[in-house]
């Protein structure tokens, strides 16, 4: 019997699986936004350690920013603080891919994630992925 594209890819990411069918998979890409992004970058900090691989990260402002009228900033002292640590803790450990917010390929962040790897799948490398897209 063939197999769907669905089925290869589940089965070339399953790192164990349970005889009831429970999965681990092996994820190679850690998309990253600005509202839970701050408490997993301090919790790292203060164990003293850092991110596995910084060449999984795409990360990209997202649920705090405007839709319009960027030229006006972000106006919540809250959201604001939380896309400006985005910027520091990702300017600090690195990231494959940042779109920050004013960048025109910011989004949202399970679409620029999923796009960028379609895009980097599409050319057949990693490398200057943001000029793909």
């Amino acid at each position: 019997m063939s197999k769907t594209l669905y089925d290869k890819l589940w089965e070339n990411h399953v790192v164990h699986q349970e005889a009831d069918g429970t999965a681990l998979l092996y994820i190679d890409r850690h998309l990253v936004h600005e509202v839970t992004s701050p408490q997993a970058f301090e919790g790292l900090k203060l164990a003293g350690r850092k991110p596995w691989r910084i060449s999984s990260i795409v990360a990209t402002a997202d649920h705090n920013t405007p839709t319009d009228h960027w030229d006006e900033g972000i106006k919540d002292p809250v959201s604001r603080q939380q896309v400006e640590t985005l910027d520091a803790n990702i300017r600090e450990v690195g990231a494959l891919a940042y779109f920050p917010f004013k960048d025109p390929k910011q989004g949202i962040v399970h679409v620029v994630g999923p796009a960028m790897a379609a895009a980097a799948a599409i050319a057949g490398r990693f490398a200057d992925v943001r000029d793909i897209l």
